[in-house]
């Protein structure tokens, strides 16, 4: 019986997998075309699986030899004779598992221009197409900015017609090589020589771009799900639960997988939209490896963790510029995509709520919290949006003064968030729409059982701007057919005697219940 993988690579003989011929078609041929090329993805993004299936598609065409980097150690990287060594051994085992009867081993190679002769000789009359996986554990060592430029000058010799050598390679990895040698020189790890160009000229200049994309579609994920519905007879709406969990991960790979194994393997797991969002609770309160990650790097890059405050919670607006330093490294880790407004937004929903509960946690620890009760709020089994923000606006007049202003302006609508995180805890959840298209405003999505309720949060900056803010709640509450919506203003002026007010108001038959505070 097969399942869902979410550790590893997947085969199609033993998981459900989404069907992503289309890409491995596009790969396929920039192999075609001898091209060099790194797939660069963040991390559980499918590259080992997309290497697998490629593999298994160009095996009748090409002699495909698959390496990875992964657990290989610090000695291979001692010095030339280390890696030449172990590389080629490597290879002769590889070659040996693919059924090639090619003898890659030979003791007599101990540098690069001994390893660029042998490649010529195996290579003169095979097309051999070769995969390195994980190779960002070989990304610290000069040694391997050699084996680069090695492979770069045996690209350069055959197409001048000066010799052979791999008919295309493939390097995967979550940081870009092309960027290796100037990264290393900035870390001290590596000193052009005298006779060395002293420009960050990279060894991987060879390679053309990769512009495959490798999150799935709602209907590449329909792909998996209509074979499991043909082995289990669910009879669900295939083209619904597949845009609802496009809606909550982006079509990234890992999370993808995994909220389907949720409803698969937990009790009562259903496939319908309810059944997918309570896979995403599921997933949200579990510790992975992924998650792991995400928190490890905020923690360890102040801007990268300062930018991703101001994106999130201050809902700044930031260009989506490919050159700039913290959007490639925020690409990198699958942060960030491109919105419709040319700016960038979380990549997904499960990251956003990730990320805005670790700034929850983070930022307003030993702060003033405003608190509530979640029975305060019910009625008859119904969450009471309308009198949750009349709640908070009491508690936090209660609570904080003129004297905290710079204390609010940054964090006033993290505390409506840390409010209503653990009102909604358990039986619904919130995410917050990353299409902002207006600065200083948060548009806010909660479901609650089968309600949804659709929140702007908007900081105060006059009466054309509430008016404004009127418009654009209006358009949200059309995209999510929504009749009922409510607004949220924080104003900061410092006017004596200033109360916040709370009231219903109807335009065009649709109702907003504002709360300006």
């Amino acid at each position: 019986m097969k399942s869902f993988n979410v550790t590893g690579v997947c085969v199609p003989e033993e998981y459900y997998m989404v069907d992503i011929s289309g890409k491995i078609g596009q790969i396929k041929q920039l192999v075609n075309r001898r091209s060099y090329f790194t797939i660069n993805k963040a991390r559980q993004y499918g590259k080992s699986t997309t290497l697998n299936m490629l593999r298994r598609a160009l095996s009748n065409e090409y002699i495909c030899i698959n390496l990875s980097f992964e657990g290989v150690g610090t000695t291979m990287f001692e010095n030339s004779q280390s890696f030449c060594r172990r590389f080629l051994w490597q290879l002769d085992i590889a070659a040996k598992k693919a059924g090639e009867k090619i003898e890659w081993k030979n003791d007599k190679v101990t540098d690069f221009d001994e390893l660029g002769l042998h490649i010529d000789q195996i290579c003169a009359d095979k097309k051999i197409v070769l995969m390195i996986d994980e190779v960002d554990k070989a990304g610290n060592y000069e040694v391997f900015l050699h084996f680069l430029g090695m492979l770069r000058d045996k690209f350069n010799e055959r197409t001048n017609g000066l010799g052979a050598t791999f008919h295309s390679v493939i390097l995967a990895g979550v940081y870009d090589i092309k960027n290796i040698k100037s990264k290393m020189m900035s870390e001290g790890k590596y000193t052009p020589s005298e006779t060395e160009d002293k420009k960050e000229s990279s060894p991987w200049n060879i390679a053309v771009n990769f512009d495959v994309d490798m999150s799935f579609s709602p209907e590449e994920i329909s792909t998996m799900l209509k074979e499991y519905d043909s082995e289990h007879n669910t009879n669900m709406d295939i083209p619904a639960i597949s845009n609802e969990i496009y809606s909550h991960t982006g079509g990234y790979p890992f999370l993808v997988s995994k909220i389907c194994q949720c409803v698969d393997e937990s009790p009562g797991g259903k496939w319908t939209a309810a059944g997918v969002q309570k896979a995403v609770k599921i997933l949200l309160e579990e510790k992975n490896t992924l998650f792991d990650d995400m928190f490890k790097n905020l923690e360890n890059d102040k801007k990268l963790y300062d930018y991703i405050y101001e994106l999130l919670i201050m809902g700044d607006y930031k260009p989506y510029v490919i050159y700039d330093p913290i959007v490639n490294v925020g690409d990198r880790y699958g942060f960030f995509k491109k919105n419709g407004n040319g700016g960038v937004a979380i990549s997904n929903r499960i990251f956003e709520l990730l990320m805005t509960d670790y700034y929850i946690a983070k930022d307003l620890r030993d702060k003033k919290q405003i608190t509530g009760a979640l029975g305060d709020i019910l009625r008859n089994g119904s969450f009471d949006m309308e009198l949750c923000l009349r709640k908070f606006a009491e508690h936090y007049a209660e609570l904080y003064s003129r004297e905290d202003i710079e204390f609010l302006e940054r964090h006033g609508r993290l505390l409506f968030l840390s409010y209503l995180k653990p009102l909604i805890n358990g039986l619904g959840f919130y995410h917050i729409e990353s299409q902002l298209t207006d600065l200083r405003r948060m548009d806010i999505t909660v479901d609650f059982g089968r309600e949804q309720f659709i929140i702007e949060l908007k900081l105060w900056k006059g009466k054309k701007a509430e008016e404004k803010a009127y418009v654009q709640l209006l358009g949200y509450m059309e995209n999510k057919k929504s009749d009922t919506g409510y607004l949220l203003i924080f104003d900061f002026r410092t006017e004596p005697n200033k109360k916040h007010t709370e009231e219903w108001v109807e335009i065009d038959g649709k109702r907003i219940f504002e709360v300006i505070i």
